[in-house]
This record gives structure tokens, sequence and C-alpha cells, in this order.
């Protein structure tokens, strides 16, 4: 369904990303850890368009992309078939959760709004906000907010959700609801990449599991394989803290 082919990044001379390449079929629920700085979330918005990639190869529904070439139609086009939900969750402030919702419905796909705001009461219900429709997003916990984001992305119906760290920005009391949602999801057969520090959710949810350190992956397989007979010395370490945390 989606793979990319020795991505290459560079900011300010240091080189984020050394050539990853990465593969994720129709279903997939891949997570993606790693250290702090070890390219994970570059290589998401890469992916997603929302860097430029100095160099790499995209494969999407069976077109071939060079990634430093795409032209801003090229983009569009592969952008209306994907989501992202953010750690910050950029919700509009001024803007009801329904409006959050069907905004991009509306003005980038262009469909009615009154299809659209059926569209979106239906993944507002989804993630178990139907009686917060109108409420502004200061009004909302930041449970609440993330859970908007997803209906956001769930209203879209993409082939690919990218979820970028989404319970970082949480208190831990929070986060559970959001985990739950995000399961939901994978049992419906929701193609999802996830960068997490959620072990358990890697763990328990995920159908493959990516480990990434200096900016390429390191070990990649199942989470019976990584998380109970990891090969990598940089991998054992990294899990090692997980189980003694």
């Amino acid at each position: 369904m989606l793979a990319v082919r020795q991505i290459k990044k560079v900011f300010d001379g240091t080189e984020i990303l050394k050539g990853v390449d990465l593969q994720v079929d129709k279903g997939d629920v891949v997570a993606i850890l790693g250290p702090s700085g070890a390219g994970k979330t570059t290589l998401l918005r890469c992916m997603n368009f929302l860097e430029t990639a100095d160099s790499g190869e995209l494969e999407f529904d069976g077109q071939r992309f060079e990634l430093a070439r795409m032209t801003k139609r090229e983009i569009a086009g592969v952008r209306k078939k994907t989501a992202f939900v953010f750690q910050d969750f950029n919700l509009f402030s001024n803007k009801t959760a329904l409006e959050n919702v069907t905004e991009g419905l509306v003005i980038a796909r262009k469909i009615s709004k009154t299809e659209a705001e059926k569209t979106g009461r239906a993944a507002l219900a989804k993630v178990g906000l139907s009686e917060r429709c109108d409420y502004y997003p200061d009004q909302l916990s930041g449970g609440q907010k993330q859970r908007v984001a997803i209906a956001r992305a769930v209203a879209a119906d993409p082939e690919i959700i990218y979820f970028d760290e989404p319970t970082s920005a949480l208190d831990p009391e929070l986060t559970g609801e959001v985990l739950e949602v995000m399961r939901e999801l994978a049992t419906e057969g929701r193609t999802m990449l996830v960068v997490t520090h959620e072990m358990a959710f890697a763990r328990d949810v995920s159908s493959h599991v990516v480990f990434m350190a200096d900016g390429v992956i390191e070990e990649e397989g199942s989470p019976e394989d990584i998380f109970g007979s990891p090969k990598k010395a940089k991998t054992q370490e990294f899990l090692s803290r997980f189980i003694q945390g």
C-alpha cells in the first residue's frame, strides 16, 4: 500500500534521516519507537510532506514519486488519501469541535456543509464526543481535544492515518482515553503509522514494530519478536529501560 525507500533529510548540516526504507501494508498498525533524536517524527513528516525530504522515493497506491521533486498537485493528491494527528492537536481555537472536523471536508474536499456535518457528527460519536460537538477547544480537556483531532482524521476516510506521538502532550490520566480510541480504530482494520512512546500500545495493539536510532531503522518485526527477543544491542538497551520502568 505504501513504501518509502532511502529517505534522507539533513537539518543544519546534521543528517537526521540516513536512508530509511519502510513498507506499510493495508490494515497494518505500525508502531515506530526510538529515543529522542532518532528521526521518528522527521520520517513521518517527510512521508506526509510537512517536511521536504532531500532524497528518497515514495510508492503509494501503485504510483511512484521522487520525494524531492514532487509537484504541488502530486502532493495534494497523496494528501487527500492520508490524515495526520499531531502531538499538540492543531485545532482552530475559534471553531467548535464539529467545525474543526468539518472544515477540511468543506474547504479541501468540496463536500457540502450538510453532508460534512453528518460525517463530522458520526466521527465525533465514534470517539465518544457526540455531546461535545458545540464545544470550543478551550472548553475541552487535552484528551478530548486529541479525540477531536482523531475524529477529524477519521472523517476524511483516509487510506492511512499518521499519528505523531498523540499522547505526549497529555497528562497520564487522559492518555488512556486516546489510546482506547486508537485501539478501536486498529480493531476496525484502519491502516495506521504511529510514532509513540507508549510501549504497551506498541506491544499489544500494533501489528509491526519499527525501532529507530540515529536516523536509521535498527530493527523491525512483529511485536513478539521486538519485545520478546530483540536482536540489536540498541533495541535491547532501549527496551530494557521500558521494562525496568
